[in-house]
């Protein structure tokens, strides 16, 4: 099993935009910790360290040991980042949620798609498109998948992979089993033909050039 990342947390007493403006100044951010059995906890923490336990091999889904402290005792929780709120400039923290989670108790979570290998259709100039790009399972925390590996390399142009041909070990698949995850269009030179050729003249076009012949 693979070892969770640690985060450090201190408790804060103030709360509001003034509280959190004095945070950031410093170098931390305002965050919050809740669960389903849990007290709600407002914290700081420091967004690199958080942006480091989240850059891990567990992709977007990252199962954390969260240490909250308060003066010389702490405690551990296993939690999940359930938001994560940026600034649309600097591209830097604003504030985070995490959420308790029970490793003996299912969650659901979004796992990112992963296409494994070449196309036959995009050998004969087919082009290969992802339609989704997630899939929505349900599962214990410590059997979430970092993505979901799905192999293209037999689709033709025109075939298409859906959600009800996958299969995700220990988890069931949430997402509507006729979504299409994957497909293999035709060439755009043959469509761009195609629409060419679909196109008809304008309707009494013929008729009013036989008029103007008699």
């Amino acid at each position: 099993m693979m070892e969770r990342p640690v985060v450090r947390a201190e408790m804060r007493e103030g709360t509001g935009k003034g509280t959190s403006r004095k945070l950031r100044a410093k170098g931390f951010i305002p965050a919050v910790f809740y669960g389903s059995h849990a007290r709600t906890i407002p914290l700081t923490v420091d967004p690199k360290e958080l942006l480091r336990s989240l850059q891990t091999e567990a992709g977007g889904n990252v199962l954390i040991d969260l240490e909250i402290r308060k003066d010389d005792q702490s405690e551990r929780k296993v939690v999940m980042v359930k938001e994560l709120q940026f600034d649309a400039l600097q591209k830097k923290p604003l504030h985070t949620d995490f959420y308790e989670v029970a490793m003996d108790v299912f969650v659901t979570v979004e796992v990112p798609i992963h296409l494994v290998g070449k196309p036959e259709g995009t050998k004969m100039g087919g082009i290969l498109e992802q339609v989704r790009r997630a899939i929505e399972i349900e599962c214990l925390p410590g059997d979430i998948p970092k993505s979901i590996d799905i192999d293209v390399s037999s689709l033709k142009i025109g075939d298409s992979v859906h959600v009800k041909g996958v299969q995700v070990e220990k988890a069931k698949i949430l997402t509507e089993a006729n979504f299409t995850i994957a497909t293999v269009v035709p060439p755009l030179a043959e469509e761009k033909k195609a629409e060419e050729i679909a196109v008809e003249a304008p309707e009494g076009t013929e008729g009013k050039e036989k008029e103007e012949k008699e």
